[in-house]
């Protein structure tokens, strides 16, 4: 009745992804913060390292974050019935604030996530109260 299939027939429909809409959901989650002294940009990679990237300031001084993932054809064993969690080439840029020491900008990946630190540049506030003599 099922013949090899392990799944009855009426999964053939639902399995078929040649049929099935894909999601967009390649492009990874992004978060930016900001404190006192910096603004930190946050991206979700799970699976990459830090070798999967490359980050710099683009001509227009504006944040280019790239990544790519190469799979190995090699390697995969399995046919898959649905495979939508992979990313294989994505490119952010972000348009830097005014304040950013774009110098000082570092990068590092840790535990799936990729984290820019966009140092503020350290503006020295005069003190406005004072003494003023009468003459």
């Amino acid at each position: 009745m099922y013949r090899d299939s392990w799944l009855p027939e009426v999964f053939n429909d639902f399995l078929n992804t040649t049929n099935m809409p894909k999601t967009n959901a390649t492009a990874p989650a992004i978060n930016v913060l900001e404190t006192e002294t910096d603004y930190t940009v946050e991206v979700a990679a799970p699976g990459l390292s830090k070798d999967d990237f490359e980050v710099n300031i683009n001509n227009d001084g504006d944040l280019t974050i790239k990544m790519e993932k190469k799979s190995d054809e090699k390697e995969q064993k399995a046919h898959y019935l649905r495979r939508e969690f992979a990313y294989s080439k994505y490119e952010q840029t972000l348009i830097l604030p005014d304040d950013v020491e774009k110098e000082h900008i570092a990068a590092r990946v840790v535990n799936g996530v990729l984290t820019v630190t966009l140092p503020k540049i350290k503006v020295d506030v005069q003190k406005i109260a004072r003494q003023i003599t009468v003459g």
